[in-house]
């Protein structure tokens, strides 16, 4: 099945470093574009930056990092499908994390509802040693900054699990039940867009193993129809 999905609908992936948000942006676009949808692809703009001044970022650089990805993946969604590798999102829970800076999440935020689905990465798939990256132990912190801020701000997400193909399946899945559960997914901009009401996500914990679960269900309620379990749709 092929999701319906309006120009200008943005994709987004958040989630912690080393959870295969690029590997997972770029098989959404590969698939999108085989299915003949004209998709344009948005990179992590801190990475390119990190790589170009080979360093991470100050404190007072995170604003025009984040700036500059929201700006991107604006410019992208004025005429195609948008998938977003990150967020501006992301460099605001980073400068929470590692300066005690939480002024980014305004904007950041404003910019991440005009997003039309939300997938955050799970962190079930091995972490990957990389000298940008503070380790392995800094990515439950994130992953628990990045799911407050998503819930504070009533912005619904999808939790994307396994490795590999399982884990595109699972994202593509995703994304063709909140499409087709939407009256229609909202494109960038709408000036009556509204988050939408589903949330795959645990209320009560990250554990990999439950998520997983209510995951599994509620895609076999959105395929059989309404079930008793208790997951916020």
């Amino acid at each position: 099945m092929t999701p319906m999905l309006p120009q200008g609908c943005v994709i987004a992936l958040v989630g912690a470093e080393s959870t295969g948000k690029t590997e997972l942006s770029q098989a959404l676009a590969r698939r999108l574009r085989e299915r003949g949808v004209a998709v344009t692809l948005v990179g992590e703009y801190l990475r390119e930056w990190c790589e170009r001044e080979g360093r991470t970022p100050r404190p007072h650089e995170q604003q025009a990092i984040a700036d500059e990805q929201a700006r991107r993946i604006e410019a992208a969604a004025a005429a195609d499908v948008v998938v977003a590798d990150t967020t501006a999102l992301m460099t605001a829970v980073y400068s929470e994390q590692l300066f005690g800076d939480s002024s980014l999440y305004p904007a950041a935020l404003a910019a991440q509802r005009r997003c039309a689905i939300t997938l955050l990465t799970a962190l079930d798939i091995p972490w990957v040693a990389d000298a940008l990256r503070d380790g392995d132990h800094a990515r439950e912190p994130t992953d628990r900054l990045l799911r407050a801020a998503l819930s504070g701000a009533g912005i619904s997400f999808a939790v994307v699990h396994g490795s590999g193909g399982e884990r595109l399946a699972n994202a593509w899945n995703a994304i063709n039940a909140i499409a087709g559960s939407e009256a229609q997914v909202h494109a960038r901009g709408r000036a009556d867009a509204k988050p939408a009401a589903w949330s795959w996500s645990c209320d009560k914990c990250s554990d990999p193993a439950c998520e997983h679960r209510l995951f599994s269900d509620l895609l076999l309620e959105r395929r059989d129809g309404p079930s008793t379990h208790s997951t916020k749709i």
